[in-house]
């Protein structure tokens, strides 16, 4: 989880409690704490940053997603709430931003309905290293058929008795894009 973030990992919870207040606590970026209300075990943070309101741009970014939480209908629901507050505030673009390199990332943003919009190249030094940034995005005037999608996903009735999707998030996505 640690290999294309900033920061961490941490040697102990101390450490962690250090990072939070010193990064965690401001306006800009604005993190949220991610918590299953069946469980209330905190499972991850995920953050907007970057916000512009004049112009109607906020990145999401800082997502750090334990081991239970990644891959989860929690987590795609958890993607979708925050882009959905987005949109619900008047905002225009909704940004993805991750090291170029970071697979796993990339493809969690092509299955939300992210646009890929290229590679910067070399846009910073991360833990010493060169990092290339992917762009990703979702304008204003393509969510109603992202959130449409994400609705029909989120459906109960396309998960089966054990919890296993019938239907891809990508394919009502696009089902959503073209009709």
């Amino acid at each position: 989880m640690w290999d294309y973030l900033p920061y961490g990992p941490f040697s102990d919870v101390a450490e962690y409690q250090d990072w939070m207040i010193a990064t965690c606590m401001g306006s800009d970026p604005q993190f949220y704490a991610i918590i299953d209300t069946h469980t209330q075990s905190a499972l991850g943070v995920a953050s907007y940053l970057r916000m512009v309101p004049v112009h109607g741009v906020i990145e999401v970014g800082h997502l750090a997603f334990s081991r239970s939480l990644r891959q989860t209908i929690l987590a795609t629901e958890c993607m979708y709430l925050m882009m959905k507050r987005i949109f619900d505030l008047g905002y225009r673009r909704y940004e993805w931003k991750c090291n170029a390199l970071n697979g796993p990332s990339r493809s969690a943003a092509e299955r939300i309905g992210m646009t890929f919009e290229g590679v910067f190249r070399q846009m910073q030094v991360t833990k010493g290293r060169n990092r290339d940034t992917a762009w990703y995005s979702i304008i204003d005037t393509e969510w109603p058929a992202v959130q449409a999608g994400f609705q029909a996903w989120l459906d109960d009735a396309n998960f089966d008795e054990q919890g296993c999707q019938r239907r891809t998030l990508r394919d009502f996505i696009n089902e959503k894009k073209t009709s």
